[in-house]
């Protein structure tokens, strides 16, 4: 697939996604999520790519939001498939069986606060600013900021933001969980590189099989979630990482995964 708004490239395992409509503000319309849509499915389908970083080009802006001027002549009709195309997307961003990290640099806002909470982990830059503000055109969040933010936050700061429609810098997303780590500007994708890097090193199938325990057992009964958790990891015993983990701890040395 051609690529006209965003850069999509794979280097040392590393599957960089990075937003390029400066002009928007990086703001997402149906013609960037279809292009991020095509880009997820290649790493997903891409043994090649262990870790997926998604960011936005500048230093201003992660992603500001849905495209407005796409949006603001939709019918119902054409909100709800918009609305449909990023639950999909997005739902394919976190439950992709390997590990995403949102380079946040700049305005994550609406849609861009919806993408990053879609990826495993969030590191930002500390001019980062986080926030739903779709109350203040007469909207809610329409790809699981209502869900999502909820589930990592709380549901009285999430309301707080869903409903205030305000903002929040980088220190309190750090602050209230929303942020997993904060870097100045000028360290925030070399810092997430080099934690990406990290992650190529890991057994890849263990890898899966810890992001489906997490992701499917949330919402499941404690009884049932630790049922999942005990199938995750004895199915992790039929991989030649584990054998070859296990070995080199025995042997006190480092293990040479390979990804089977």
């Amino acid at each position: 697939m051609e690529y006209k708004n965003i850069f999509f490239v794979v280097e040392e395992g590393i599957a960089t996604i990075t937003f390029n409509r400066p002009k928007a503000l990086n703001a997402m319309n149906s013609e960037t999520m279809m292009e991020l849509k095509a880009a997820l499915t290649a790493c997903k389908d891409d043994d090649n790519v262990k870790v997926i970083i998604l960011t936005g080009s500048g230093n201003t802006a992660f992603v500001a939001g849905a495209d407005i001027a796409q949006m603001q002549d939709m019918e119902p009709c054409d909100a709800l498939a918009f609305m449909e195309l990023g639950h999909e997307v997005l739902r394919l961003l976190e439950t992709i069986p390997k590990p995403s990290i949102a380079a946040v640099n700049g305005f994550a806002l609406g849609g861009g606060t919806e993408i990053s909470l879609a990826c495993d982990m969030r590191f930002v830059a500390e001019n980062a600013k986080f926030g739903q503000p779709e109350i203040l055109i007469g909207l809610i969040p329409g790809w699981g900021g209502t869900q999502r933010l909820p589930r990592l936050i709380g549901m009285g700061r999430a309301k707080e933001l869903v409903l205030g429609g305000g903002q929040i810098d980088a220190a309190r997303a750090y602050e209230i969980g929303l942020a997993n780590k904060v870097y100045p500007s000028g360290q925030l994708m070399e810092e997430t590189r080099k934690f990406a890097i990290k992650l190529t090193g890991m057994p890849t199938f263990a890898m899966k099989m810890a992001k489906d325990a997490i992701n499917f057992g949330y919402d499941l009964s404690l009884d049932n979630a630790n049922r999942l958790e005990n199938q995750c990891c004895s199915q992790c015993f039929s991989t030649r990482d584990q054998k070859e983990g296990m070995k080199a701890f025995l042997e006190k040395r480092k293990p040479n995964y390979i990804g089977r």
